[in-house]
């Protein structure tokens, strides 16, 4: 009977563990999740201090864009302030609609790192974040304007 007893309590512990593993790691996606929310909606919505909140002053970010589909493909580096600058101006106008596309796709949370894919209205962005002193923060950005339909 002890050696039931202790089967049983082993097989509970397991269970809470891995149910208290899930609960965080669901927790860690949200806080994700909700950083590149801050960074889009920042920009769609005229908030430079989301970005300031959701990106890290040592942000890398580059992206290709192109003027149109017969031109090639540009290079654009920008820097935090540079975003934080942008998104206190690029939807002034509210060319960007309450339509406009904010996809996230997390490939991956671990305890330190995330990666994650953003479908914006400007194009697709890769996604690097770490996590600083308890919150998570946007360290790396490649990115480029959607590409020409296939006809």
């Amino acid at each position: 009977m002890p050696k039931l007893l202790g089967t049983v309590v082993v097989g509970v512990l397991m269970l809470t563990a891995g149910w208290m593993v899930h609960a965080d790691s669901s927790s860690e996606e949200a806080a994700v999740r909700a950083a590149v929310l801050d960074y889009v909606e920042g920009v769609y919505e005229v908030a430079p201090e989301r970005i300031e909140r959701s990106v890290h002053p040592e942000l890398a970010k580059r992206g290709f864009a192109r003027r149109s589909p017969d031109q090639p493909y540009r290079e654009i580096p920008m820097t935090y302030e540079g975003l934080v600058k942008l998104a206190g101006s690029y939807n002034q106008n509210g060319h960007i609609g309450e339509e406009a596309p904010k996809e996230i796709e997390i490939y991956e949370v671990l305890d330190q790192t995330a990666s994650i894919k953003l479908t914006a209205q400007w194009g697709i962005d890769y996604m690097h974040l770490a996590k600083y002193e308890g919150q998570w923060k946007i360290v790396n950005v490649m990115w480029q304007g959607h590409p020409p339909k296939n006809k």
